[in-house]
């Protein structure tokens, strides 16, 4: 879906925050490729964190993501004139966090939660649909969140019944 009121290019901080740096523009798979960067990055990240903090600075980074990002995907979908551009990522990034709280960073749990958040944001189970139609960059990243709170009730489900060690 295009607007043609696209004229003026985003900001250059706006088009890093909102293709994550880049990842966004990677082919196939995009937001995959957002998702699994972020996997990676906090997988390493999470190694200098103490066990008993980590939980709180993801929750902190995804805060941050989701107050970042929904002012860069604004811009630079209302720039592009397209309503959610496929190299905008940084709503994956924010998804994908919510789906790594408190799990341990070990290969299995980090693939499952990878898994379950790229599940739920392709299928967008109720209300993740209904929530895409919330304007502009708001849209973009708070569908992201909702598939990534699914992923961390699930995740957490089978962390705490055993079923994923």
């Amino acid at each position: 879906m295009t607007d043609s009121k696209a004229t003026v290019p985003p900001r250059l901080w706006a088009t890093l925050i909102a293709t994550f740096f880049g990842i966004g523009h990677l082919r196939p798979g995009p937001g995959t490729c957002g998702s699994a960067a972020t996997v990676l990055l906090w997988a390493a990240l999470a190694h200098f964190i103490p066990p008993a903090m980590r939980a709180l600075v993801v929750i902190a980074l995804a805060i941050i993501v989701i107050l970042i990002g929904i002012p860069a995907a604004t811009e630079v979908a209302r720039a592009t004139g397209n309503k959610d551009p496929q190299f905008v990522v940084i709503d994956e990034v924010a998804g994908q966090l919510i789906a790594l709280i408190a799990i341990p960073i070990a290969w299995k749990p980090l693939l499952a939660g990878f898994m379950l958040f790229r599940m739920f944001d392709i299928l967008k189970p109720p209300p993740v649909r209904q929530l895409e139609k919330l304007p502009a960059g708001t849209g973009i990243v708070l569908d992201d969140v909702a598939a990534g709170i699914y992923a961390l009730v699930v995740m957490q489900f089978l962390l705490r019944s055993s079923l994923l060690k």
